[in-house]
């Protein structure tokens, strides 16, 4: 009883200081009162005098009663009130009836009346334990399923969209849909799927920072395309994953210091043998000339960094550093014969800025694209030239003849950053047709020779669509840096960061801009592919576009025009901003809307009473006022955080069902200014900073991370992530549950289902299953895209942080591919493989669509 009692006694000082402390910041006085009742049976129990059992009782029904005012019948939520205490209680109600049994006549046992404690504080604990099955039983997240919208789509709509038998593109076709039209796999037989093939990339490079191998594979007629961190391609066989070739660019400056991103999340593929291209008589490259072709490529990138003085802290050229004279390499008017190999190419974004052309037969850079290396280089006019600044990790655009390109701005390092202008070459030449520059929109004709473009603007560094029909190219665009401070933004970039930005396939020339954010200053840039889609609403047919954001918003807008189909009202924001900074006074918020609710004391969570009181000590410390709480110097909570609701992984639309089906992730962030001396002093470089924004150039640096305990649990209660499907005609929301448990981000494997992060996409297809492995507990899902309800799984031997496709092998069977890579940022095992699933033969009356 003694070492009960003075556990007890501790516990209750603990929560009795904190909640003192927590009160005097205008929290709840709950844990003051539950604090005096622990003191109270604590110090009865070392005194061994009567009444310490009863007020034990009196804390455990105050605290459940508590929970269940503040957050209802959720388990979860309820846990980390009541977990604790009811092990102590229920250890100090077996001593008390050991000592009863033995007869001792000492302290709380003395007498029959302070017998009596035992069993009022047994069916207390008994209730306690009935409440939490209760609670177990009921999950007021989830949302079952409705009856689906039908298919309100038309049978030429179906045959129109979406990927069959091959994944042609990122999203399986440049409308980005992530659906198929392969049928053969059903809820009825998903559960029979089975492995078939592993391949192991050997690309794992733990050394690197943000390393992550996420790629979503191309499949082009009987071969998978897919590309590693390190930006090599690799041709697999796609019925037998067997290598057909390998193609390695010899990547220039990867630092360990300095790259903070290294990833390729996709390739392009494109198709000239249609084009009446002239073709050479030479047959297939020897060995020799690949490598002659590869050194020259990279010779480009070398020769940036000539006359770059380095600086390892800031990454950037130190002051005064003369820019390198980066070749153009941009193709000529005399354009020499085409490789007979080289009609069908594989484009190759690298993580140094080079845009090569390869063989999609050989995998041998193909001469001509862009120069006598096939190889343009996306350095030609950028400003603030240095190495690890600039790069593409999301696939090109394949726009009929153009290939329209991106690219990566290292954000919140400085003020002086390159460009993130938009450009498009010629698929046959690689001469620069068009450049959108976000900070001159206007300049769209190819720029001259020697100009540059307008430093460190909005970038599009996420994958973009294109509508053939209308010709028009859509763009999902960022922020310019720093994210967390804006008052030196001109007009045009306010104009377009944080939107989707439709533009002309031909030209360049803007089409319509929708702005998601304006101001932005939580780094709500848009990250996901755009999805294009044919909706029925109001009864009439409408070219849709579908855009998730990072803020939980899912905007559906005609993708003619950009005008709202489903509504979009501007609601009032917070004003409570820094000195000199601008923010809006409305912003934007769509019918469809995966928001997390609004952050309150009593939604802070943590294992126990004490990590849990902590996180609502933390909370009212911090400035919030909703999702839209400008940084302060203080620090505020923006939630979601930088790291989305939604993020590059995007959603899949059923063009069919005319539905949407979606993994919303839940994780507060906080985001604290700090004063710079000056402008170029490191002062959140170290460790303890964690994602540290130095902002060099700026009056600010700031200091961003996730809001988490003591424990390093998220502070906001479970559950963090779920599946969820939305009737894309209304807007009304199918079915949510929760998605994935914490068996791999536990110290102990418990597979508790409290719904997980995760970062990558999903895909749905015709015969009614979506596939998922996101979440961060290593499991590649299929659900019944019906109802949401998970029917099979797979274990995967690392993190699945990437989009998986499907597609027909050779023997007609419908197969499943999942790249199962990891990704260090969010904690998950680190891997290199690609694994294909398959029913374990062709289900009879299948067809290929």
């Amino acid at each position: 009883m003694i070492v009960l009692g003075l556990i007890t006694l501790l516990l209750g000082f603990a929560l009795l200081a904190g909640g003192i402390n927590l009160a005097i910041l205008g929290g709840s006085w709950g844990y003051i009162v539950l604090g005096l009742l622990l003191v109270g049976s604590g110090g009865l129990s070392l005194m061994r005098r009567a009444g310490a059992l009863l007020l034990y009782a009196a804390a455990l029904v105050f605290a459940l009663g508590w929970g269940l005012w503040e957050v209802g019948l959720d388990w979860w939520a309820l846990a980390p009130r009541g977990g604790l205490l009811i092990v102590i209680g229920a250890a100090l109600l077996i001593v008390a009836a050991w000592h009863r049994r033995r007869g001792d006549r000492i302290g709380a046992l003395s007498s029959g009346r302070r017998i009596a404690e035992l069993p009022l504080l047994a069916g207390v604990i008994a209730f306690s334990i009935i409440l939490g099955g209760i609670a177990m039983l009921n999950d007021p997240h989830d949302i079952a399923a409705t009856p689906a919208a039908g298919s309100s789509g038309s049978a030429q709509v179906v045959a129109e969209q979406g990927a069959g038998s091959q994944w042609l593109a990122y999203g399986g076709t440049n409308d980005g849909l992530r659906y198929s039209t392969l049928a053969q796999i059903t809820p009825g037989n998903v559960s029979s799927l089975e492995k078939l093939w592993e391949f192991h990339a050997g690309d794992i490079h733990p050394e690197l920072a943000g390393t992550a191998f996420e790629t979503t594979p191309l499949m082009i007629g009987d071969t998978l395309y897919l590309c590693t961190p390190r930006s090599e391609v690799i041709a697999l066989d796609a019925s037998t994953g067997r290598v057909r070739w390998r193609f390695d660019p010899q990547l220039v400056g990867l630092n360990p210091k300095l790259s903070h991103y290294v990833t390729c999340r996709g390739l392009s593929y494109d198709d000239a043998s249609g084009r009446g291209w002239a073709v050479s008589g030479k047959g297939v490259p020897t060995a020799a000339d690949a490598a002659a072709l590869v050194a020259a490529s990279r010779r480009q990138v070398t020769r940036n960094a000539a006359g770059v003085a380095q600086n390892i802290v800031t990454g950037q050229a130190e002051p005064g550093a003369p820019n390198p004279n980066v070749p153009a390499s941009l193709g000529t008017a005399n354009f020499r014969p085409q490789r007979a190999d080289c009609l069908k190419r594989i484009f190759l974004t690298t993580r140094d800025a080079r845009l090569i052309a390869i063989s999609a037969t050989t995998g041998v850079i193909c001469p001509g694209f862009g120069g006598d290396d096939g190889t343009v280089n996306l350095w030609q006019g950028m400003p603030n030239v240095s190495p690890t600044a600039y790069y593409s990790t999301s696939p090109a655009l394949v726009a009929g003849d153009r290939i329209v390109v991106g690219g990566a701005v290292g954000d919140n390092l400085s003020t002086q950053l390159p460009a993130g202008v938009v450009r498009a070459f010629d698929s046959r030449t690689g001469a620069l047709i068009w450049n959108f520059d976000s900070g001159n929109p206007d300049a769209i004709s190819p720029l001259r020779a020697g100009a540059t473009y307008t430093p460190n603007t909005p970038n599009s560094w996420g994958v973009a669509s294109y509508d053939a029909e209308l010709d028009l190219v859509y763009l999902p665009m960022g922020n310019a840096s720093p994210d967390q401070w804006g008052p030196d933004r001109s007009d045009a970039v306010e104009r377009f960061s944080s939107s989707i930005t439709a533009v002309h396939a031909a030209t360049g020339k803007v089409a319509w801009v929708f702005q998601t954010v304006h101001h932005d200053l939580w780094d709500y840039d848009v990250p996901a592919q755009p999805s294009l889609v044919d909706l029925t609403i109001g009864g009439r047919r409408v070219p849709a576009l579908v855009q998730p954001t990072k803020q939980g918003d899912i905007f559906v807008l005609d993708r003619r025009s950009g005008k709202p189909l489903l509504p979009v009202r501007e609601i009032p924001v917070s004003q409570n901003a820094l000195a000199g900074e601008r923010p809006s006074a409305t912003q934007p918020v769509s019918a469809i809307s995966f928001a997390p609710p609004v952050a309150t004391g009593a939604r802070m969570w943590g294992v126990t009473p004490v990590d849990q009181m902590l996180c609502r000590i933390a909370f009212q410390k911090l400035d919030y006022a909703g999702r839209f709480t400008p940084p302060t110097t203080n620090g505020a909570l923006t939630y979601p955080g930088s790291y989305g609701v939604l993020n590059w992984g995007s959603v899949a639309v059923d063009p069919e069902r005319q539905m949407l089906f979606a993994m919303p992730v839940y994780l507060g962030f906080t985001a604290q200014m700090v004063r710079r001396p000056d402008g170029l002093t490191p002062i959140v470089s170290s460790p303890q900073y964690g994602l540290g924004n130095e902002n060099f150039g700026a009056p600010y640096a700031s200091i961003v991370k996730p809001f988490m305990s003591v424990l390093g649990l998220p502070c906001q209660q479970p559950p963090w992530g779920f599946v969820q499907a939305v009737d894309m005609t209304t807007g009304k929301t199918m079915y949510r549950h929760i998605n994935g448990t914490v068996r791999d981000l536990a110290p102990v494997p418990v597979p508790f289902k409290l719904g997980v992060p995760g970062i990558g996409g999903p895909i749905v297809t015709r015969g009614g299953v979506a596939f998922l492995a996101a979440a961060a507990d290593n499991y590649l899902r299929g659900y019944d895209l019906a109802t949401g309800k998970v029917l099979w799984r797979a274990r995967l031997p690392a993190g699945g942080q990437s989009t998986p496709i499907t597609y027909l092998a050779r023997d007609g069977r419908q197969i499943v591919l999942q790249v199962a890579g990891g990704h260090r940022y969010i904690g998950t095992k680190l891997g290199d493989s690609v694994i294909a699933y398959a029913l374990p033969s062709v289900p009879a009356g299948s067809s290929v669509p």
